[in-house]
């Protein structure tokens, strides 16, 4: 960019943001804030090429310090609770002058993006980064526009992101130092305190979870989409550890996109970002080839363990078990390039059963599935929290419930209704334990997750049997190419059928226990899609 085009930005950027006296970098590449994060000290290059950053004290979300200004915009509409807990805009106003004030006469790192690869969807965002880095997993995991789009960009929202200013909560209204704050009617998040640069995506994420159902009549969706030959989109829900990255990466398939999608009533369905945010612990080129190879220049690493030789440790999780590369999507090599897909023909979601009693596949009536989709269910397994000994129901909401301002039975509902009218079949897939219980059985092989997967997208389970699963009254297949029958029936699976109903009532208690919050909203064809015991 020439210098006439730096001094145009500046200008654009006090009148926007107030921001007064700074070094503006505006629209810099990928190669030009790798470079500068190095220069810095902020950051080493990996043997790979990829740069490596501490994202520092904060090393994924910090859902408890996530605010939504509560207006006239959201107060009749958010589901304000532990989850969006309302900020005066008042506070707001005076939060967001101090880090104007703090941003003012320093070097700071602009870029113009936008989110929703549909244009009829498309919003415009400029950020001010205070860390180039943080402005590079902005390059990567936004969309990118061209430079004839630069000329006239006006932002739609705007990010503001400080990791290094930290709030006043006794003055500030903040919790504690750190803050991610979402304002409607100034169309502004405020970002600081944190590094973690996930809190950038994720509070784009959440204003268009109520941006889209609120104003647009479309869905939004955290998961994943790829696309067959023929065209038919195929789409993965599924919290954490899942495998809805693994599962979504398919040879034969073209990746649509691997976390945020918008669901229309044109019928499609697109991606809202430009690129991928994978988690790396126990990363093999074998198990995960795409992201492996993904990690190149112009990838950033988070908190990862490097030899003197730049190679990076994937297994140690000294600094938090949530390592993390962002890369652009064309990162991988066989993708939808539009990243719009059609109307989905199938929708898995995917829970890692750590109880062993989930069927590895089971298909959903429209009221199970919302039932299954407000749940989020999953479960924490012994070792991944301090205190954890054994397996742990996790139920996220809309598999997805930090993100969500709106009350999960309006997403449900919405889904539902396009379930019906796109024909659509839902399967839950248990990618977790089979064979007993985290301990005791043992991991679902990836290969029969694969062979389920692809046989159901492939219209072969569409005529064979099904029978009910005792407690939980889902729809299991009796047999399917290349798995054994044996295992479409978790029960059989176990030697002792007593122990195995059991653990299943036990399991079933903790979706009715975690349902209760939901039942005064929910309809009745949802509820009868609960447990039957």
């Amino acid at each position: 960019m020439s210098n006439n085009t730096q001094i145009t930005k500046t200008i654009e950027l006090n009148e926007d943001f107030g921001i007064k006296n700074a070094m503006v970098h505006y629209q810099l590449s990928p190669d030009e804030l790798h470079e500068i994060t190095i220069a810095k000290g902020q950051g080493v290059e990996t043997s790979s090429g990829a740069l490596a950053i501490n994202t520092g004290k904060f090393t994924g979300r910090a859902p408890e310090d996530r605010f939504i200004v509560m207006d006239e915009i959201t107060k009749e509409e958010v589901w304000w609770g532990k989850i969006n807990k309302p900020f005066d805009p008042e506070k707001f106003d005076a939060l967001e002058q101090k880090m104007i004030d703090y941003l003012s006469g320093k070097e700071l790192y602009v870029r113009d993006a936008y989110v929703c690869a549909d244009e009829n969807y498309r919003l415009n965002i400029r950020v001010v980064n205070e860390l180039p880095w943080s402005n590079l997993f902005c390059y990567n995991m936004f969309l990118r526009p061209s430079e004839e789009e630069l000329e006239d960009f006006v932002a739609d929202w705007k990010i503001i992101n400080a990791p290094n200013f930290e709030a006043n909560p006794d003055e500030d209204g903040t919790r504690q130092k750190n803050f991610a704050i979402l304002n409607f009617t100034k169309k502004t998040a405020l970002i600081g305190g944190t590094g973690y640069t996930g809190e950038m995506k994720k509070g784009i994420f959440s204003a268009l979870n109520f941006i889209l159902p609120v104003e647009k009549q479309t869905l939004p969706m955290h998961c994943s989409a790829n696309a067959g030959v023929e065209g038919d989109t195929a789409i993965f829900f599924g919290l954490s550890g899942t495998g809805k990255t693994t599962l979504s990466a398919d040879p034969n398939r073209k990746l649509i996109g691997d976390d945020e999608h918008g669901w229309t009533d044109e019928n499609k369905v697109f991606n809202f970002e430009g690129g991928c945010y994978a988690k790396v612990i126990d990363l093999t080129e074998e198990k995960e080839p795409d992201i492996f190879r993904a990690i190149k220049r112009g990838a950033i690493l988070e908190n990862v363990i490097l030899d003197n030789k730049g190679n990076v440790d994937f297994k140690d999780a000294s600094i938090t078990q949530n390592t993390r590369v962002s890369y652009p999507i064309n990162y991988i090599d066989n993708i939808q390039p539009s990243s719009v897909g059609e109307n989905p023909k199938n929708i898995f979601f995917l829970t890692a059963d750590a109880f062993g009693v989930l069927p590895p596949i089971s298909k959903l009536t429209p009221g199970q599935a919302a039932y299954h989709f407000i749940s989020g269910y999953t479960a924490k397994v012994a070792g991944t929290e301090a205190g954890v000994n054994e397996p742990v129901p996790n139920f996220s909401a809309c598999f997805g419930a930090p993100f969500m301002p709106l009350h999960p039975t309006r997403y449900a509902e919405m889904l539902s209704e396009k379930m019906i009218e796109a024909g659509v079949n839902v399967w839950l897939v248990n990618t977790g334990w089979t064979g007993g219980p985290y301990g005791v059985g043992r991991r679902m092989k990836l290969t029969y997750t694969r062979a389920m997967i692809s046989a159901a997208m492939q219209g072969e389970l569409d005529n064979v049997e099904f029978k009910k699963h005792e407690v939980f009254g889902l729809s299991m297949p009796t047999t399917c190419p290349n798995v054994p029958d044996q295992v479409l029936d978790p029960m059989q699976t176990w030697s002792d059928k007593k122990a195995y109903l059991k653990k299943a009532k036990t399991l079933s208690d903790s979706f009715q226990e975690n349902f209760k919050k939901f039942e005064d909203f929910a309809t009745q064809e949802i509820l009868d899609g609960a447990p039957r015991v």
